[in-house]
């Protein structure tokens, strides 16, 4: 992880599944600092918000297509 992480909004979907990934092997490491452990922890949850978030988006937009589908 960069001591400067990109913010959250501007990665793609990819790249915020790809850290928090990266940020999980880290952790679950032998050599994870135990002193970066709390940091870790708020970026993964602050990456899992943005990831629901935009999964919630793109499903209630295909809902709203396929309803739009339906009606017409």
């Amino acid at each position: 992880m960069e001591n400067q992480p990109k913010p959250v909004k501007e990665l793609t979907y990819n790249q915020a599944i790809g850290e928090l990934d990266s940020i999980l092997r880290t952790m679950q490491s032998d050599s994870c600092d135990i002193d970066k452990l709390t940091a870790y922890t708020r970026r993964a949850t602050e990456l899992l918000r943005e990831c629901r978030s935009r999964l919630t988006a793109t499903d209630e937009e295909l809902r709203s297509i396929l309803e739009d589908l339906e009606n017409n």
